[in-house]
């Protein structure tokens, strides 16, 4: 009865309140949206890194029983020589290839920035071998750099550099250098994409002006698209590095970490040690070490990165 009373007694010209008002608020209509995003940064992000926390803690063996062991995993991490060894070179390996990468696309992007006749085929030249993708362009490396019938040693005999029978991958040194440049010729491709396109976004009229001031093509690339990509170079040269820090692929392929450990990068110590050593919880408190180490870089390059006024 009290119901009817108010429904009588509402003031004319007042609309009264749905029920679906409260699917149309922009709150709820906010958070039901996020809520599939939520849920799966939930799912797959965040249980399985407390799973991994937890394993970590373990002596788990992979296989069979296994009990909690507190923070013995990370200490035997720290002071293990190998993987010591193996964040070492890892380092060294990427800072040898982040600047060759970026210095590769930049003047690809470069190349390819305008329009011209031509400049669709170079792109897709350029860009195929990343689109290829290292497994491939490994297994093929693994073929043309054999000692005898390889097309790498016959190359270089041709130019008169070795005598056509060097053995590229049981040498370490040897083998760092290869993979460099063949890291280096394969990832090139997605550096020029991203900086050709914050290229094509610089106003036209900003060239322009510095046309009629005089500048040259050196001062113009120094002074004008350089500052006006920044954000682009920046992101460039962190996917790198991340790139570089989680590289396994074209190691396992090619020298599967030898000879001895000379080329065995924290990813492949990580696998050694959970799928031949069977020690899940030794290589799980590795791995979390090296997402530790891979923030702490990148937070460093966001600084030294970072915009400027």
């Amino acid at each position: 009865m009290s119901a009817v009373t108010s429904r009588a007694t509402a003031p004319a010209g007042v609309p009264r309140r749905r029920r679906s008002d409260s699917l149309t608020h922009p709150r709820r209509t906010g958070l039901l949206l996020v809520l599939p995003a939520v849920a799966f940064v939930v799912v797959f992000v965040f249980a399985p890194l407390l799973a991994a926390v937890y394993i970590s803690l373990t002596n788990f063996p992979l296989i069979g029983s296994f009990e909690f062991v507190g923070l013995e995993n990370f200490a035997l991490a720290l002071s293990d020589p190998v993987f010591g060894r193996s964040i070492l070179y890892t380092l060294v390996y990427t800072a040898i290839v982040t600047g060759p990468i970026l210095v590769l696309g930049y003047t690809l992007a470069v190349i390819v920035r305008a329009n011209r006749r031509g400049s669709t085929l170079l792109r897709t030249v350029f860009f195929l071998p990343f689109v290829v993708g290292l497994t491939t362009i490994s297994f093929i490396m693994l073929l043309e750099a054999q000692p005898d019938s390889g097309a790498v040693n016959i190359v270089l005999r041709w130019l008169g550099i070795t005598d056509g029978s060097t053995a590229w991958l049981v040498d370490g040194p040897l083998a760092t250098a290869l993979i460099c440049v063949l890291v280096i010729w394969g990832v090139s491709g997605l550096t020029m994409i991203l900086l050709m396109s914050a290229m094509q976004g610089v106003p036209r009229e900003v060239y322009e002006s510095a046309e009629l001031d005089g500048a040259t093509w050196w001062q113009t690339e120094r002074r004008v698209t350089i500052p006006m990509i920044r954000r682009a170079i920046a992101m460039s040269v962190i996917i790198s590095v991340i790139g570089s820090f989680l590289g396994f692929t074209q190691f396992f392929i090619l020298t599967q970490g030898g000879p001895g450990s000379e080329t065995t990068t924290v990813v492949m110590s990580i696998y050694r040690r959970a799928f031949v050593d069977l020690q899940l919880g030794a290589a799980t408190a590795m791995s979390l070490l090296l997402v530790l180490l891979t923030a702490l870089v990148t937070a460093l390059q966001f600084w030294m990165l970072r915009e400027r006024d």
